[in-house]
């Protein structure tokens, strides 16, 4: 009979214990989840949506729903004249820019609202208050607003920034804003000019054959413009208000740079003033997928989380026009809760009859 020595049974005893951590490393692994395969998701984007997409919280979003989303940084006009090829996506910021691409023969037909921004003017203090002083605009309960017909019949009649009370301004009273031919800022502004030109109400074709070279001179006052609204608030950020004095922009940018910037917006706070025009337009993103990965990220942009995300990091109001808190979070003095006066955009015959007669005049 074989004897059992010490030595045998803590051999045995080891060689057992080396099966059982294999096993269980073994099993281990195979109770772990398997890395997702993220999608990749590729497509044009406004510029004043790129602090969303760049948002970490909102690729870690995108990536525990499988996408690995990229865009290309394109106007909302422009986008829709760009090549496609290998893009899931366009993503402008209006309505207005979808009727575009659609008369371009662009399938915009499962584009859908994501969310609202409404339009608003940048300043400084310095000529805010001048401006209010000469009745063109008004501060009431801490909150700018710019009477857009007075603005209008002022560079109409090229008035100057002295006239106005500035006297700091060098040469005629302007508004600056991005190519009204390229991008939505300077489109949905053109058709706020247009709509006041034609008594309040949305202009039409025939207003616009009446007015064209109006707007179209206003325009020539600025000189050469941006083609996207991310850059223009850079701009005017960066080079004060002898460059920009006025400039159009979306109510939403102050809000990110406050909430993603804090030590920019603590150099710009006491100067920057946010101004609303009365009336104003609604800028509303439409996200317009052109496959199924594409529509993968519309149902993610419409999701819970990231619409929150949008509203308390970036500004961005909800597709129905609510905010899940209110816009005192964001600590930037002069924003309004709601937008009371805001003016219906022109039909899409009219912006398409704009954009040839302002397209006409570069």
């Amino acid at each position: 009979m074989m004897r059992i020595t010490k030595s045998k049974i803590i051999g045995l005893i080891a060689l057992l214990v080396v099966f059982l951590l294999i096993g269980g490393i073994l099993v281990w692994r195979g109770a772990q989840p398997k890395p997702v395969e993220l999608t990749s998701v590729n497509g044009y984007l406004g510029g004043e949506k790129i602090g969303l997409f760049d948002d970490s919280r909102f690729k870690k979003i995108a990536a525990d729903n499988g996408l690995d989303v990229n865009y290309r940084k394109a106007g909302s006009l422009a986008m829709m004249d760009a090549d496609r090829k290998g893009m899931d996506y366009l993503f402008p910021s209006s309505r207005a820019a979808v009727e575009y691409g659609k008369a371009k023969g662009v399938d915009t037909s499962k584009g859908d609202i994501v969310f609202n921004s409404p339009i608003v003017l940048y300043t400084h203090k310095a000529v805010a208050d001048a401006l209010v002083s000469s009745g063109i605009m008004s501060h009431d309960g801490g909150v700018y607003r710019m009477d857009m017909a007075k603005a209008v019949d002022a560079m109409v009649n090229n008035t100057t920034w002295a006239d106005l009370g500035w006297t700091s301004g060098y040469g005629q009273f302007r508004i600056d804003s991005t190519d009204p031919v390229k991008s939505n800022s300077g489109n949905e502004y053109a058709a706020l000019i247009a709509t006041v030109l034609n008594n309040g109400q949305p202009a039409t074709v025939e207003s616009l054959n009446r007015d064209g070279a109006t707007i179209a001179s206003i325009f020539a006052k600025s000189g050469w413009m941006e083609t996207s609204s991310e850059d223009s608030f850079n701009q005017f950020l960066n080079l004060g208000v002898g460059s920009k004095p006025i400039m159009v922009g979306y109510e939403s940018q102050i809000l990110d740079l406050a909430a993603n910037d804090p030590d920019a917006w603590n150099q710009v706070k006491d100067d920057v003033v946010i101004v609303y025009p009365t009336p104003t337009v609604w800028s509303t993103h439409v996200f317009i997928p052109t496959d199924d990965t594409g529509e993968q990220l519309l149902k993610l942009l419409k999701s819970a989380d990231v619409q929150k995300l949008a509203w308390e990091k970036h500004g961005f109001r909800a597709a129905n026009f609510n905010g899940t808190s209110s816009i005192s979070r964001f600590k930037v003095p002069g924003t309004l809760e709601q937008i009371d006066a805001v003016s219906e955009l022109p039909s899409n015959d009219a912006m398409q009859q704009l954009i040839s007669t302002l397209s006409k005049g570069q």
